[in-house]
């Protein structure tokens, strides 16, 4: 049977029995077939749409998987996601020329604010993005270019602003609300292009902000102790514009937009699953640790006399571990390999390495290891995203609304940042002897815990579902 005879007939079967007499709404049948159908017309090589005389004519689709449009779209998805995620993954480098600043330094307790919206709004605003993204996809490429330049103009506005206030509603939340509108719509896309391939290609998508971050941070700090900030602001608004207006035309979705409009009906019977929310639980405890070594690392090198210079190396490290683990995770995440067990050895590496390389790191070797590690495992375990929602359920609708959601989760986390550092980090002094010297002690603390209670949290419920069941 054709794709097209497969589609219609499954059309036909839920036509008839919802046309039938003793009719009494949908079933769990009807959903069960929905979900075939939906995720059958994802991987499809046809379409059926209407002629100007409203019959139904078969329109052929570009394959998925493969094919130069696939990989436009995800190269494309890359770069974006290379530049506009990888600035603010690099804030910790500002953040430290900030401090020092004599407009800013009276107020260095708000700085890492900036840095948080930036990335704050993405984590939260996801799936409302993603809602726009699929409520109207004739719109998507719309999206993306009004994204595009609420960030850049962000920027632009945030080099003439000499207050911490001005770089928090530029820099911040001007620049993440850009970055949240562009990124959901190209999400949708990536998601209709690789299917059977689809950890792989998330997880390059997650792993390019690392690419940049590895080289980021070095032209950052070096732009700021030259020509400070607003100089290094506009430079950085120049480059993004040139960089990648050209690949604006790249985004292309696979799907027709009344096809878009039938994947956009998203079955929330996932949201029954236990698994779900032990997944949900787990991105939402690793989420509030996360992101505490990528702000603060190079301010934490600070107190045992290691240069601006270094300290970006170290933030350089940890992005080019992230591009390989992210990767490295999304590949294997496609093989078949328990999701649950993946998920575990991130969380568990992540947080020996907090516990030890961290903690009673007073060198830069011994950073550096930890710089190592940490954005190995704990970047890769961002990856599992499409794996989790995969693991709830095959249908592609859902697995688009549970990767928005744990975005979310993790979200709490990163606006997290900024009242839990100043509250672990204003009463204590720096001690160079001490266990994270005694300053960032609880910050060590609360990251090493977090993963390892995520990782305690799937294990448990993985043990739980393996114990035999009495009769």
């Amino acid at each position: 049977m054709s794709a097209t005879e497969t589609t219609l007939a499954v059309e036909y079967e839920l036509s008839s029995r919802r046309h039938s007499p003793n009719y009494n709404g949908t079933t769990q049948q009807d959903q069960e077939v929905e979900r075939g159908l939906s995720q059958f017309e994802l991987s499809q090589p046809y379409s059926r749409v209407q002629d100007e005389t409203n019959e139904p004519v078969t329109q052929e689709l570009k394959p998925v998987d493969r094919g130069r449009d696939a990989w436009c779209t995800l190269l494309g998805a890359f770069a974006f996601d290379a530049l506009f995620w990888g600035f603010p993954g690099c804030f910790g480098v500002f953040q430290r020329y900030y401090s020092t600043v004599p407009e800013f330094k009276d107020d260095a307790v708000r700085i890492p604010v900036v840095g948080v919206l930036a990335t704050g709004f993405y984590y939260f605003g996801s799936p409302f993005s993603a809602m726009l993204a699929r409520k109207f996809p004739k719109y998507q490429r719309h999206q993306i270019y009004l994204g595009w330049v609420l960030s850049i103009t962000g920027l632009l506005t945030a080099s003439f602003t000499s207050s911490v206030s001005g770089l928090i509603a530029t820099q911040g939340a001007l620049y993440g609300i850009g970055f949240v509108l562009i990124s959901m719509p190209i999400v949708s896309m990536v998601n209709e292009w690789w299917v059977a391939r689809k950890g792989m290609a998330f997880g390059l998508i997650s792993a390019s902000s690392g690419a940049t971050g590895a080289v980021l941070p070095f032209i950052l700090d070096a732009l700021l102790r030259r020509y400070g900030y607003k100089v290094t602001l506009r430079a950085c608004a120049v480059a993004m514009t040139v960089l990648t207006a050209p690949l604006l035309p790249l985004f292309k979705a696979r799907l027709p937009a009344s096809d878009q409009a039938n994947l956009a009906r998203i079955n929330w019977d996932f949201l029954k699953q236990p698994l779900f929310w032990i997944y949900g639980s787990a991105v939402l405890v690793q989420g509030v640790g996360f992101f505490f070594p990528v702000v603060f690392l190079p301010s934490y090198a600070s107190i045992f006399d290691i240069s601006s210079t270094n300290g970006a190396l170290l933030v350089s490290l940890m992005s080019i571990a992230q591009v390989l683990g992210q990767f490295a995770f999304g590949y294997l995440s496609d093989k078949n390999l328990h999701v649950g067990l993946l998920m575990t050895i991130c969380c568990a590496f992540a947080a020996t390495a907090s516990f030890t390389f961290w903690g009673l790191a007073k060198s830069l070797p011994l950073l550096a290891v930890f710089s190592f590690i940490y954005g190995f495992f704990a970047f890769g375990f961002g990856t599992m995203r499409v794996a989790m929602g995969r693991a709830v359920s095959d249908d592609p609708s859902t697995v688009f609304a549970t990767y928005a959601i744990f975005v979310f989760l993790m979200g709490v986390g990163n606006i997290l940042v900024g009242p839990l550092s100043a509250a672990l980090m204003a009463p204590r002094e720096t001690v160079q002897e001490h266990f994270a010297g005694n300053k960032y002690e609880p910050m060590v603390i609360l990251t090493g815990a977090t993963s390892l209670f995520a990782a305690v949290i799937v294990l448990v419920w993985h043990g739980y579902k393996s114990l035999p069941k009495s009769e």
